[in-house]
């Protein structure tokens, strides 16, 4: 009984430190990948989907393939990470990150599915709604992150809820590419900058 209270203890102890340690899993390249996709995604909207408002099919079918590749570059740099080595702290960090975020990608397919079942007129509302429940992600797990990713949150809060005034305006290619491209290209500096920049002075100095 007494052991597996210790061990409980212990459970306990790492989640609190886990809470308090930053979490490098996020790494620079993948974030500034999927900047690139949005940026990359608007211009081919504008090439190949002039009236989106008439194709949502292939409007959604672009925007989800960007962020089908965004987070499997997320989750291909996660797995390079892993095998390197971790220890049972980054473990936790690690899920307590990717629990943290989960949701808002969830819940976007949700809203998706919802606009596009039952009111499908209201699709324009999507880039909006996509960009505050990203924001509200980014949010919920920046306590892990850097502290200069909260102005990145609130970036995708503004520009959302910018969209949603726009009307049929927020399926332009630019509503989409502008926030994400600017807000991932943005996350990813900071990344460099305060995680991975930080951490290759520390190598040079013990090597």
């Amino acid at each position: 009984m007494e052991l597996r209270e210790a061990l409980t203890q212990i459970s306990e102890i790492r989640q609190q430190v886990a809470r308090t340690e930053v979490f490098r899993g996020y790494r620079a390249v993948p974030v500034a990948i999927s900047g690139i996709l949005a940026l990359g995604g608007a211009v081919f909207q504008q090439l190949l989907i002039p009236a989106p408002g008439h194709n949502y099919l292939a409007y959604l079918g672009l925007w989800i393939g960007c962020a089908g590749l965004s987070l499997i570059a997320t989750a291909i740099e996660m797995l390079l990470h892993f095998r390197k080595g971790v220890s049972l702290l980054t473990i936790q960090t690690t899920k307590l990150a990717i629990g943290q975020f989960i949701p808002c990608i969830v819940a976007g397919g949700l809203v998706m599915f919802a606009l596009v079942i039952y009111a499908p007129e209201q699709l324009w509302m999507l880039p909006g709604l996509w960009q505050i429940l990203f924001g509200l992600g980014v949010f919920a797990s920046y306590r892990l992150l850097p502290r200069s990713i909260f102005w990145v949150a609130a970036l995708y809060l503004a520009c959302g809820t910018a969209c949603l005034t726009l009307g049929q305006a927020a399926l332009s290619p630019w509503a989409m590419g502008l926030p994400f491209g600017v807000g991932q290209l943005t996350a990813a500096a900071i990344l460099y900058w305060t995680l991975e920049r930080s951490d290759g002075e520390i190598q040079t100095e013990t090597n």
